[in-house]
């Protein structure tokens, strides 16, 4: 049986650093939406399962915003973080940044909420350690999580 004692949301923090190349653009000139899409999922994967030490499978994405393009030939940048937890799910903020590598200007790209299962070996769902917010905006952030796990439940 894994530990269930809680985690320090910020134990699960990652920063995921990809570098935009042709194959990831479009005529534009900007990182295709699912590249990013694939990018968030990597980096939720990423703080999930430094939660709870598990395989973990992508159960939802909720309120995933595009907010600039990202630009080939330069730097995107997936910060993530365990926000929430239920009895087996776990849900992780991803927030994505473009960095010009020319200019070092950083703006903020997009923002997904991503919940995964964390499964055995056989697949079946197993139980995690609750998160442990602690500074106020991550108590913010698992009271907003709270919500929308509500609401997705009245939606099933």
């Amino acid at each position: 049986m894994a530990d269930l004692n809680p985690i320090p949301a910020s134990y699960s923090e990652a920063t995921m650093p990809e570098l935009v190349l042709p194959g990831h653009g479009n005529v534009l000139g900007n990182v295709l939406g699912g590249t990013v899409m694939h990018w968030i999922d990597m980096a939720a994967v990423l703080s999930a399962r430094r939660h709870c030490r598990r395989m973990v499978v992508t159960a939802a994405v909720s309120e995933l915003s595009f907010l600039n393009p990202i630009k080939v030939g330069g730097l995107a940048i997936l910060k993530s973080k365990v926000v929430y937890t239920g009895r087996t799910s776990i849900e992780v903020k991803v927030e994505v940044f473009s960095e010009e590598l020319n200019t070092g200007n950083v703006k903020k790209t997009s923002t997904a909420y991503v919940t995964l299962v964390a499964i055995n070996d056989h697949g079946d769902p197993v139980q995690v350690p609750p998160v442990l917010p602690e500074s106020d905006k991550e108590k913010t952030e698992f009271e907003a999580a709270k919500l929308r796990r509500e609401m997705r439940m009245k939606n099933v």
